[in-house]
Formats: structure tokens, C-alpha cells, sequence
């Protein structure tokens, strides 16, 4: 038999199909009056919810349904920016950050540079945060002036734009993580909310690595796909 939280997440799904992107729901009070639950019951049900990406919830503004889903391939190496201009979706950067500093002992080894630049941003989707990125590339792999005019949130777009270095591949590791600190703050999202999170590192045609980086994605928002062939086992034989 099903809890009363899965109960009133089933009718909170419905909910949620007969909605917009975006749409704010009615509060938590009136909406556990709409679907004859107790508050404590709503909120775990939520809870669920927002685990799952269906819901977002922002201090000061509520609860909404995230914006229009961003989907990708994970074979190709493409900016947000890109994925979401396939999808006709405004995105724009947010707060940001570019931070020049001392590399440490892994960045060295790594990068093979002893100072670095941390860029770090908050990227909105139709006015809405949706995603939080951190790159690290080794001082005066893009030169200050250029960061500074033709920066718009593409670390990865404004390599390919220079040309210069020929970039290759990307190793990339993909993790579900809890929002804590800093990055909780950067997404507006309360503490513990589960995250996408993936660490890369992208590597030039010679192998050298010249941008490490992570990325922290609303699942709501986002979602990856990988196209898989059928392995070839051992065949069975008579």
C-alpha cells in the first residue's frame, strides 16, 4: 500500500502536467487545502518531487515548474549555450566571477602551471537560474582582454572561437551530489536539494589538458542522453 506522501506526490504530477514552465504554484497551505493533505505530508511529498527535478523551490519566490528541459547528447562536446539554442531557449549569464590565483598542487600537475584563472558563473534560462559552472585554466590561456569583452559564460565556445589551441576530447565524470555551501547559495536552492553535477577535464589534439572544470545542473532542467551500440558477447554454441 502506498504512503500518503506517494499519494499526494501522484496528484502533485498531475498537478504539474496541466502546467506551464515556470508557472509558480499556489502556496503551501492553499495547495495542501487542494489536495486534502496535511502541510507535513505536502512537504515530503515535494520533497520528492524536487529530488526528481519536477519542482523547484526558491526562497522568495515558491515553488515553480522548471523551465523548458535542455536535452543533449553526452557523444558531443557542446556549450549550454549551444544546447539551448537547438531548443530556441534563452539563456544569458548571471552573476559572475573571475578569480586569478596560485594553482594548487592537483591543478599544477594537471595543467602544468603554476597560477591559474577561476571562472565561475551562474547561468539563467529564461530569467532562472539553472545552472552553476566553474572553470580553471592555466593564466593566459585566453588573454584578460579578451575574457573581459567577449566573455559570455562559454569557456568552452571562446576556445573554439580562437582556434587556438586545437581542441580534441573531453573526459568527463558524472555524479548526483547534495547542494552545499557556496554552490547551494550560487542556485538558490535550499541545502541538500540533489544536483547534477560533471567534472571535466578538456585535453588539446597533442593531449595536454587546458581546462578543468564542474558543472552543477537542476535535473529539472537539464537532461543527458547517451547512444550505446549492442556489445558483441560470446555467442552460445550448440
Amino acid at each position: 500500500m502506498s504512503k500518503p506522501y506517494q499519494r499526494t506526490a501522484h496528484a502533485l504530477a498531475e498537478l504539474l502536467e496541466r502546467s506551464e514552465p515556470g508557472e509558480v504554484l499556489p502556496s503551501e497551505p492553499r495547495l495542501a487545502e487542494q489536495l486534502g493533505v496535511s502541510r507535513a505530508t505536502l512537504r515530503e511529498a515535494m520533497s520528492a518531487l524536487e529530488d526528481r527535478g519536477r519542482i523547484v523551490r526558491r526562497q522568495g519566490v515558491g515553488t515553480y515548474v522548471p523551465p523548458t528541459i535542455i536535452e543533449a547528447g553526452l557523444e558531443e562536446l557542446i556549450s549550454i549555450e549551444t544546447m539551448a539554442a537547438r531548443v530556441g531557449l534563452e539563456v544569458e549569464m548571471g552573476d559572475s566571477e573571475i578569480l586569478h590565483r596560485n594553482s594548487d598542487p592537483e591543478e599544477a600537475q594537471l595543467l602544468g602551471v603554476d597560477q591559474v584563472i577561476e571562472i565561475s558563473r551562474v547561468i539563467l534560462a529564461e530569467g532562472e537560474t539553472v545552472a552553476y559552472l566553474v572553470d580553471t585554466i592555466g593564466k593566459g590561456m585566453i588573454p584578460e582582454a579578451v575574457l573581459a569583452k567577449e566573455f559570455h559564460g562559454s569557456v568552452l565556445d571562446l576556445l573554439l572561437e580562437r582556434g587556438e589551441p586545437a581542441l580534441e576530447y573531453s573526459k568527463s565524470e558524472i555524479s548526483a551530489v547534495f547542494a552545499e555551501g557556496r554552490i547551494a547559495d550560487r542556485l538558490e536552492v535550499p541545502a541538500g536539494s540533489v544536483l547534477l553535477r560533471f567534472e571535466a577535464s578538456l585535453f588539446t589534439k597533442d593531449g595536454q589538458v587546458v581546462d578543468r572544470s564542474q558543472g552543477y545542473f537542476l535535473p529539472g532542467t537539464f537532461k543527458f542522453h547517451v547512444v550505446r551500440r549492442v556489445g558483441r558477447g560470446l555467442s552460445a554454441t550448440a
